[in-house]
């Protein structure tokens, strides 16, 4: 009998059959079965067939078909090319979880994919990005395992309530005010739950991840981490008010990142156990802890259309003053001016950290327009931004003089080509294109150069 007519038998002869087994009533038949393409016909179908003669019933609903590793120019790995790869000297140099990240995220099912070292160093970057995450969040918690009081009876542990045998449930129990930032992040978390769940269930592992990561790096890191600053080192003088807006930013923090690890644990297993220990000590495990559940309460489309309106605000500022090349250390002074009584609520509540995250010394609210002030317009309002904060008057007309005089100078040696007759009969026609679009080009910016002199 040809070899795979033997295997075919494999999802039931392993299990005890032709006797009636206890193991072969409990597994038979399966959920999925992970192989790769090219014995679709040879072992998969074959064992179809066999098993719903022998058994009758099919022996898996889904077949999941892995795609192979590629050298980097395409080719499979073999032994007669030489081209293969050693994992072991690989997680040696980045690590079991940097390789694992590696080659799962962002690829299709049934997708080949080229190794190339190069994809090996983002993987690392991000890990190295969670874990010092985690300390930063760990150093801001307080000592009563990352469940701060904010005054009530009711620890500030939503979403994290434990029963009295150890296992968790879920549902909201934090006694204190959310801000809107906690609100957001959360919201995005728990769509991520959603969206993360439903791309596992339909075998999606790379596009799972690949939100994970996007996540955890953009949305986490970049702007929650950085918003809630400002109310992680306030309250420490006994103010009330402020000692509540820290512990609600300390238990998102803490809530959000469990979680964040909790969905990255099948593909990264060793680093996400050390945080989830570290971050918890009711669960003596992440792999027995409970997969994160979309809960609607978390659901706050209002607050996630707040914070889109701050971001891009901060986005504005970022620009303006990468454009004007002012330093990371210069401090600016910002005015906004909000179209409605909700814009001005949002932006009164955010100056703490719009400030912080555009680098500015002040952030004034108000209804007037400011003279000589660089605008910035955006969902809710109008930003401002005074330029004797953002430059030094006289340095940057010398520096807008000395680009005006080489813009002239350009445009004034194409008109000179483009004015020789001699040049315009001998050159190609897609030369002479060329030029009067980099006259074009100059002339534009020589306009912008001007503008930008006469608000001076």
């Amino acid at each position: 009998m040809d070899t795979w007519f033997s295997s075919a038998l494999w999802p039931f002869s392993t299990l005890g059959w032709p006797d009636k087994t206890p193991e072969l009533n409990y597994f038979y038949p399966g959920n999925v079965l992970v192989t790769a393409r090219e014995i679709i016909f040879t072992w998969v179908v074959r064992m179809m067939f066999m098993g719903i003669e022998y058994m009758g019933d099919a022996p898996f609903t889904d077949v999941f078909i892995n795609g192979i590793m590629l050298d980097e120019q395409g080719r499979k790995m073999s032994k007669s090319l030489g081209n293969g790869i050693d994992p072991l000297e690989v997680i040696e140099n980045y690590g079991a979880d940097a390789l694992r990240l590696m080659l799962v995220s962002g690829n299709a099912v049934d997708n080949d994919t080229r190794f190339f070292y190069e994809r090996l160093d983002p993987a690392r970057n991000f890990l190295n990005k969670l874990w010092n995450a985690t300390r930063f969040v760990l150093m801001n918690l307080d000592e009563n395992d990352g469940a701060p009081s904010c005054g009530g009876e009711t620890p500030c542990n939503f979403g994290v309530d434990w029963k009295q045998d150890g296992s968790q449930k879920t549902g909201l129990t934090c006694g204190c005010a959310l801000q809107t930032e906690d609100k957001w992040i959360l919201s995005r978390l728990n769509n991520l739950v959603k969206e993360v769940t439903e791309k596992l269930e339909d075998h999606e592992i790379g596009l799972s991840t690949q939100k994970i990561v996007d996540f955890a790096w953009d949305e986490f890191c970049d702007w929650y981490v950085e918003i809630v600053k400002p109310r992680l080192y306030g309250g420490k003088d006994g103010d009330t008010e402020a000692l509540a807006s820290r512990a609600a930013a300390q238990s998102t923090l803490r809530y959000v990142l469990i979680n964040i690890v909790k969905l990255l644990h099948p593909v990264t297993p060793f680093i996400t156990e050390d945080l989830f220990l570290a971050l918890q000590s009711k669960e003596e495990t992440v792999m027995l802890s409970q997969w994160p559940v979309y809960t609607a309460a978390l659901d706050n489309p209002t607050a996630e259309k707040e914070i889109d309106r701050v971001k891009e605000a901060v986005r504005g500022i970022r620009a303006v003053r990468t454009e004007k090349q002012v330093p990371p250390s210069q401090k600016i002074a910002i005015i906004i001016q909000p179209v409605d009584k909700n814009a001005e609520a949002l932006f009164a509540n955010s100056k703490a950290f719009l400030g912080a995250l555009s680098g500015a010394a002040n952030v004034e609210i108000s209804d007037k327009q400011p003279d000589g002030a660089i605008s910035i317009v955006v969902s809710g309002g109008t930003i401002y931004l005074p330029m004797d904060s953002l430059v030094d008057a006289e340095k940057e007309k010398a520096r807008l003089t000395k680009e005006k005089k080489k813009l002239e100078q350009e445009i004034s040696r194409i008109d000179g080509k483009l004015a020789n007759e001699g040049f315009m009969a001998k050159a190609p026609e897609n030369l002479i294109a060329a030029e009067r679009e980099k006259r074009e080009n100059f002339a534009v910016m020589l306009s912008k150069v001007n503008a930008e002199l006469a608000s001076l």
